[in-house]
């Protein structure tokens, strides 16, 4: 029993001690870049002696990054997953949209304030070498593809490389608007919409205006 309690105590401060450094090197990774923190860094604000400790606990900076973004991926997953099952089989593009932006922002809303993913996740789409992960992270997801299918059956005239282009203009919109609204919160100063559900009712306005505009061909 002693044994078995000693194993339990060691397991809980493990853990204990990758959430701390999770929770540093996001924070740090937000504000400053991910390649201007060092490993050391991320230990010093963890509050660990041992500057090895990110290595030991996670690997590389690539798979800290990967373990910071999995963390959040799987409650995204759980909110995009119950948006779906309330809108059942929507005819309505705006419901399809909604499955879309609304899980980032919920998510973020209920992580209080300041947060930092939505800064992390901008400062990792701009790294060539780390941009994947994110990608590879939200492709996992195995809600995310019935989104992406409901938006294109509701969209039947729409060119498939329009579609393709007006999705990454919405990703990228989606991953900025978060991003600039939690700097702004982290910052305490003015943002545009009140709350976090207010920011993803206007981004869904914005989306689906996007998507439903109309194509002006090369050469027109």
């Amino acid at each position: 029993m002693v044994i078995m309690a000693g194993r339990t105590a060691r397991a809980e401060q493990v853990s204990a001690t990758r959430e701390l450094i999770l929770t540093a090197a996001e924070r740090l990774f937000a504000e400053r870049g991910v390649y201007a923190v060092s490993n050391r860094q991320v230990s010093e604000a963890a509050g660990q002696g041992n500057n090895a400790a990110v290595g030991y606990h996670f690997g590389t900076k690539a798979d800290l990054v990967r373990a910071i973004a999995r963390k959040h991926s799987e409650q995204i997953e759980r909110i995009r997953t119950r948006l779906l099952a309330e809108i059942d089989d929507s005819d309505d593009i705006r419901d399809w949209v909604a499955c879309l932006v609304r899980p980032v922002p919920e998510h973020l809303a209920a992580l209080g304030s300041p947060t930092w993913y939505a800064r992390f996740c901008a400062q990792v789409m701009t790294d060539p070498a780390l941009h994947e992960i994110i990608v590879e992270e939200s492709l996992s997801s195995g809600s995310l593809p019935q989104v992406v299918e409901g938006v294109n059956r509701r969209l039947p005239d729409l060119p498939a490389d329009i579609r393709a282009e007006r999705g990454a203009m919405a990703r990228e919109l989606i991953l900025h608007i978060c991003a600039e609204r939690e700097r702004a919160l982290a910052e305490n100063t003015p943002t545009p919409r009140a709350t976090w559900h207010d920011t993803a009712t206007g981004l869904i306005d914005a989306i689906v205006g996007m998507w439903l505009a109309p194509v002006t061909h090369p050469g027109s």
